[in-house]
């Protein structure tokens, strides 16, 4: 599938622009091939030295991610890398939780479903990491969440000695912790004492990683 794309004409075959490039952000296109829709995020528009440093490491753990994460009902399917640049992804129909606005009506079987959701992707090994980014989660149009942007995620592998491993299942605390955010905003009344309580104790781990992350992309912008 989109086999026929590649860098040189990602220009001539999109059919639209979901995100405009920055100095550290990709542009990401959407396409549409044999009546299939996907969207490609492409950092080969990016500067030369961050899209061959930062650019290639971002495409790379993305990648891995989505293929760890194959067949998993909530997670888009990954078409295929080009050249290491730029991920061919499915695209979800739907709204990102960004969106909506405080007292939409977003039933809280959506919450539950979610909770499941990110409980098999604990279990395929692997922790968001970025879920409080609302933008991060989607309500497909078929009422169903979706999780997307899985450049800051780590594996359990990676996390296997006894230290690391704490640090790993703090992250997969913060994934939960994500979704009573979520909770909170929307359906406040739903939350439970102890989803309060774990939103209260998010990781001082999880905000030294924005801020660290944060820290990153403002050098970047000034040197590149």
């Amino acid at each position: 599938m989109f086999e026929s794309l590649t860098l040189s004409n990602l220009p001539r075959k999109q059919c639209g622009i979901v995100q405009a490039p920055t100095s550290t952000r990709p542009i990401i296109w959407r396409v549409e091939e044999r009546g299939t829709r996907a969207v490609v995020k492409d950092f080969s528009r990016n500067r030369f030295l961050f899209r061959n440093t930062a650019g290639r490491f971002l495409v790379w753990r993305e990648s891995r991610a989505y293929r760890l994460l194959e067949g998993v009902k909530g997670v888009p399917r990954l078409y295929r890398v080009i050249d290491g640049l730029a991920l061919v992804l499915e695209e979800i129909r739907g709204e990102n939780m960004g969106g909506p606005k405080e007292g939409k009506n977003i039933p809280a079987t959506f919450y539950d479903a979610l909770r499941d959701l990110v409980e098999r992707i604990h279990g395929k090994g692997l922790a968001h990491c970025d879920l409080k980014k609302a933008t991060n989660t989607l309500i497909g149009e078929d009422g169903e969440p979706y999780v997307i942007d899985w450049g800051a995620s780590i594996s359990e592998r990676e996390f296997r000695f006894p230290i690391l491993r704490l640090i790993y299942r703090r992250f997969v605390l913060d994934d939960h912790a994500a979704i009573v955010k979520l909770k909170l905003r929307f359906i406040p009344h739903a939350v439970t004492p102890k989803e309060r309580l774990l939103y209260q104790n998010r990781s001082a781990m999880e905000r030294l990683v924005r801020k660290i992350r944060d820290r990153l992309r403002e050098i970047f912008q000034r040197i590149m």
